[in-house]
C-alpha cells in the first residue's frame, strides 16, 4: 500500500475531502502531528482510527517505526493539523524515506491556506512565490523582503500575530506602498482579511491581532530596492570629503534610487 499524505481542513471541519475521510477510516495507523487535533476531525466524521503522533521532534524515531510496516504492506496516512503535511509542517523525512525504500506515495489534495488566501486577497491571478515562515532575524527578514521586490509576482506567506506586526513594519520601511492583504483564520467563523499598503496595515496591527495569519503580499515593481544602508554611507563620505550634505543625498538618490529626502536625513 502506498503512504497517503492527506490533506486536512484549514478551519471549518467540513472541509475535508470525502476521499480523505475514506483513507482515514480504512487506514492501518493514521500518524497525526497534534492527535487531540486529528481526533476532533474524526469525531466530527464518525471515524475511528489509531492515531500515532508524528511532529518535528519524534520524526526519526517514527520513521524508523513505520518504515518496516509500509514495506511490509501497511496502511499508513499521514496528515499534519491544517493543509497538507510537507507544507511548514513535518512529513518530509517520512516521504523521502518511503521513495527511497520503493515504497509508493500518493497524495490526497485538500483545503490550503496557501491558495485560499491568494484568491481572497485580491492580489493574485498569476505567478506567485509561497515562502513559508518569514524569518524571526531582523537582518533575514529585511534581506527577504528586499528580494522579493524583484520576484514580479505576489508572495505568500505565514506568519505568527505576535510578529506580524514587525514583519509589516519591515517591509514599509523599504516599500510603504506595497499592497497587502492580511487573513486572518480563513474558513473559520472569525474569518477576516484586512488590505491596504504595508505602511497602513503596520500602524493598524501594531497590536497583535488574535488567531492564524496567512500574508499576501503583490508583486514588487520588477527592480531591487535600493540597498539604503549603503546609500546612506555613500552620502556620509561625500560629506566627510567636502560636499554639501544636500548635493551628496542627491546625487546619491540618483544613482541608487534611494530617497533623497531619507538619504539626507540619516545620514545627520
Amino acid at each position: 500500500m502506498p503512504l497517503a499524505v492527506c490533506a486536512t481542513p484549514i478551519g471549518n471541519l467540513g472541509d475535508v475531502t470525502l476521499r480523505v475521510l475514506e483513507e482515514l477510516r480504512e487506514a492501518d495507523v493514521v500518524l497525526a502531528e497534534d492527535t487531540r487535533h486529528t481526533r476532533a476531525l474524526l469525531e466530527r466524521h464518525g471515524i475511528r482510527a489509531r492515531l500515532v503522533s508524528y511532529h518535528e521532534h519524534n520524526e526519526a524515531a517514527r520513521v524508523a517505526e513505520v518504515l518496516p510496516r509500509l514495506e511490509a504492506g501497511a496502511r499508513v496516512a499521514l496528515v499534519s493539523d491544517a493543509g497538507l503535511p510537507l507544507v511548514s509542517d513535518p512529513g518530509a523525512r517520512l516521504v523521502r524515506a518511503a521513495l527511497e525504500a520503493g515504497v509508493p506515495v500518493t497524495v490526497l489534495p485538500g483545503a490550503s491556506a496557501v491558495e485560499t488566501a491568494l484568491v481572497v486577497s485580491g492580489l493574485g491571478g498569476g505567478r506567485y512565490a509561497f515562502v513559508g515562515f518569514l524569518p524571526r532575524k531582523a537582518g533575514e527578514l529585511h534581506a527577504l523582503w528586499r528580494e522579493t521586490s524583484a520576484w514580479g509576482c505576489a508572495v505568500v506567506a505565514f506568519e505568527s500575530p505576535q510578529r506580524v506586526g514587525a514583519s509589516l513594519t519591515a517591509l514599509a520601511a523599504l516599500d510603504p506602498s506595497r499592497p497587502v492583504a492580511v487573513c486572518r483564520e480563513l474558513t473559520k467563523r472569525f474569518e477576516e482579511v484586512v488590505r491596504g499598503t504595508a505602511a497602513e496595515l503596520a500602524s493598524r496591527l501594531a497590536e497583535p491581532p488574535k488567531g492564524e495569519i496567512t500574508l499576501v503580499v503583490a508583486p514588487g515593481e520588477g527592480a531591487a530596492l535600493p540597498d539604503l544602508e549603503a546609500a546612506v554611507a555613500a552620502v556620509g563620505e561625500l560629506v566627510a570629503a567636502g560636499a554639501p550634505r544636500a548635493v551628496a543625498a542627491e546625487v546619491v538618490s540618483t544613482l541608487t534610487g534611494a530617497r533623497r529626502n531619507d538619504l539626507y536625513r540619516r545620514s545627520l
